[in-house]
């Protein structure tokens, strides 16, 4: 008879035993995260990386989006991962040589993008150089010339040791550029060009499909709660936390417009696709704000950072003793977006309005008063995100009609509508 170990009746089990919750996707489906990629077809090469062991996680992250995958692999990129793992996670064979069909000339059904992930350096250089050899190199060929014509994306992501990061391989990238290939940076760290997250390779490749209704723009974007000092340890702030900035910034990145993201201390993270910087206090704030427009290239500034309004009269050098009642007096600070106004008058502006407290009357007056000096002006209540369960948002502009918007993703799809139509 086979021996059977005693367990300690008296250990904690990590878990309860329980199955998982049933759901009702089907074994290969995959959760939505979005609708970017709907009706995309991608053609995902893999070259010979150790890095290809994470193509089949990219391949469903495409997916969530909405993409359809086709995989493309050379010999090596097989050594790393199995076939098999790509075909079930993309729900199509992979394609590694030529067939009667012609699948690499794509005729039936065109590839909405190409995205080479990892690229090697034999791969990049072969691509550069015009050779087609093999199956992914052919079809890199004919993407090209999709690409001259129809300016079909070809995004490369360059993948290797950092030795092999030599003038041949620059050449290489450089030419690639110049025939209209965007070459996605790599993560480099530990001396090599490693591969980069897939939330930033799959924004990458949502910007280069969208329609690019704000290429050409340069859009400053704050967000965030700017706190101030009470000595040198603790801060007042408040409960804000950029997300509608950071939506609105994701948004216009994805339309192609350059943008400066500001946030302030205590707001979310922000994907990895997305530039931003942070500031730690009021004071910074207020700096970076107007350096960054100094320099003259912001053509719109959106200003939905939660901006303190009042800071201690005197800042307390050291740490407060605890312990004991405390009284602060406080002064206004300076208004950042009325000292921008009157620099910049000439400057399209977004204004953002949060009350507690008022009517929908009330608030509207406010926004109107508002809209006589700024583009646009974006008003909200407090009351409202308590009867829609969503945060709302009212957009007041000149002799125009209010709006109402429900939602995070549908209030800045209406900004930025407004601000592509000031052009």
């Amino acid at each position: 008879m086979g021996w059977c170990p005693t367990v300690n009746s008296m250990s904690e089990p990590l878990w309860d035993f329980a199955p998982p919750p049933s759901s009702n996707l089907r074994d290969r489906e995959v959760s939505q995260h979005g609708s970017r990629l709907s009706n995309k077809r991608i053609a995902l090469i893999i070259s010979g990386s150790i890095a290809s062991y994470r193509s089949p996680d990219l391949v469903r992250d495409l997916r969530r989006e909405g993409a359809e995958v086709q995989v493309f692999a050379t010999a090596d990129a097989l050594r790393y991962v199995a076939r098999e793992a790509l075909e079930w996670t993309s729900l199509n064979p992979v394609l590694t040589e030529s067939s009667p069909n012609a699948s690499h000339l794509s005729d039936n059904s065109p590839f909405s993008a190409y995205l080479v992930a990892p690229a090697t350096y034999n791969l990049l250089n072969k691509f550069a150089c015009g050779i087609a050899d093999d199956l992914p190199t052919a079809l890199l060929a004919s993407a090209l010339g999709r690409a001259e014509r129809a300016k079909t994306p070809i995004l490369v992501v360059p993948t290797m040791h950092g030795s092999m990061h030599n003038k041949i391989l620059q050449e290489s990238l450089s030419r690639l550029n110049d025939h209209g290939v965007t070459v996605v940076p790599p993560r480099q760290e530990n001396g090599k060009n490693n591969l980069p997250g897939n939330e930033f390779l799959v924004g990458q490749l949502i910007r280069s499909l969208s329609a690019g209704t704000l290429k050409g723009h340069q859009l400053m974007i704050t967000g965030g709660p700017t706190p101030v000092w009470i000595d040198h340890i603790r801060l007042f702030t408040n409960r804000f936390t950029g997300a509608l900035s950071i939506e609105i910034a994701k948004q216009a990145w994805f339309e192609q417009a350059t943008i400066q993201l500001i946030l302030g201390q205590g707001s979310m993270k922000t994907p990895s696709y997305l530039p931003h910087q942070r500031v730690v206090d009021f004071s910074s704030y207020r700096e970076k704000v107007l350096s960054g427009l100094g320099e003259g290239l912001i053509d719109t500034a959106i200003f939905s950072a939660a901006v303190a309004d009042y800071q201690p009269t005197h800042v307390h050098p050291g740490k407060l003793p605890s312990g004991q009642q405390l009284t602060l007096s406080f002064e206004q600070t300076p208004k950042v977006i009325r000292e921008v106004r009157a620099a910049y008058p000439k400057l399209k502006m977004v204004a953002f309005k949060y009350e507690e407290n008022h009517t929908h009357e009330e608030l509207m007056v406010i926004a109107r008063q508002r809209a006589k000096k700024y583009q646009l002006v974006v008003a909200n209540r407090g009351e409202e995100f308590i009867e829609y369960g969503d945060q709302v948002a009212w957009l007041v502009e000149q002799d125009k009609s209010e709006e109402q918007m429900i939602s995070k993703p549908a209030i800045a799809k209406a900004v930025l509508d407004r601000v592509a139509s000031w052009v």
